[in-house]
C-alpha cells in the first residue's frame, strides 16, 4: 500500500483485502493453466470458493492461515480442537514443513488433491451442509395442544 496516502479503518482493511484477493487470483490463474488439474471438472469455481473461503479465514492478511485463523475456522464449523490437533492439521497440509501456517498453494493442493485430509473433509462437509438447508421454508405447521409431547 502506498505510504503518501493517508488511508484509515475501512478503506485500509479494503485495500489490504483487494490486494491479497488479486494475489490469490494470480495463483488461481497459474492452477488454472498447470496441465496437471486439466481434467478436474468445474475447477474455475471451485478454486474461486477456495480463495473466498481462504481469505476469510486468514486473519493477519499475510496470505497464510495461522494457529488462530485455523482454530476460528474449525469453531465457526463447529468442530472446535485442541491446539495439538490444529498443529497437527497444519502438518497434514502442508507435508510436514516447518511452518506453523497454511499457505494458499497448499491449501488449493489439499483440496484437490487425492489425500483426504481432515481439513479437507470438514470444509467438504459444511459445503454440502450449508447447500442443503435443514429447515423448512416457511413457518412451522400449526399445532393443537394434543400433539403437543
Amino acid at each position: 500500500m502506498p505510504s503518501n496516502k493517508n488511508v484509515q479503518g475501512g478503506k485500509a482493511f479494503g485495500l489490504l483485502k483487494e490486494q491479497q484477493r488479486q494475489k490469490l487470483e494470480e495463483i488461481n490463474k497459474e492452477y488454472l493453466e498447470d496441465q496437471k488439474y486439466r481434467d478436474e471438472d468445474d475447477l474455475a469455481e471451485k478454486l474461486e470458493g477456495f480463495k473466498n473461503k481462504y481469505a476469510e479465514f486468514d486473519l493477519n492478511d499475510q496470505g497464510e492461515i495461522d494457529l488462530m485463523g485455523l482454530k476460528r475456522m474449525m469453531e465457526k464449523l463447529g468442530v472446535p480442537k485442541t491446539h495439538l490437533e490444529l498443529k497437527k492439521m497444519i502438518v497434514e497440509v502442508t507435508g510436514g514443513s516447518s511452518s506453523n501456517t497454511i499457505d494458499y498453494r497448499d491449501f488449493v493442493k489439499m483440496m484437490l488433491g487425492k489425500r483426504s485430509a481432515v481439513l479437507k473433509l470438514v470444509l467438504i462437509f459444511e459445503d454440502k451442509a450449508n447447500g442443503s438447508p435443514c429447515k423448512p421454508d416457511g413457518p412451522p405447521p400449526k399445532r393443537d395442544i394434543s400433539s403437543l409431547p
